[in-house]
């Protein structure tokens, strides 16, 4: 019987996974598997969301593909929005603390 950590593997090696191995392991995953299956899987999720594994896809309208670009360029701006979030956030933290900036009542 096949394993998971076997089809990931493949999928390593080919830098694909086709609908017939991502249906494989979904079956997979109802039945038993053991917690290396589900390391391998994990993997390989992270590998398909970076894009070092390409998975096979059923065709889409063209519709579709460009509402699939527009929705990477929004997750992109995303991240580079949080990143200079993060970085404005972690500066303001760094800064000296004088009274003049501290809040006070009644005042």
């Amino acid at each position: 019987m096949v394993e998971i950590k076997q089809i990931v593997q493949q999928a390593f090696r080919t830098g694909y996974l086709s609908i017939a191995d991502r249906n494989q392991i979904q079956t997979l995953l109802r039945r038993d598997y053991d917690s290396e299956d589900l390391d391998a899987f994990i993997i390989l999720q992270r590998a398909i969301a970076s894009g070092e594994v390409m998975q096979e896809s059923k065709p889409r309208p063209k519709t579709s593909a460009t509402h699939h670009k527009d929705s990477a360029s929004n997750i992109k701006l995303a991240y580079k929005i949080a990143a200079e979030l993060a970085y404005a956030a972690a500066q303001t933290l760094t800064m000296p603390k004088t009274p003049q900036d501290q809040p006070s009542l009644g005042s």
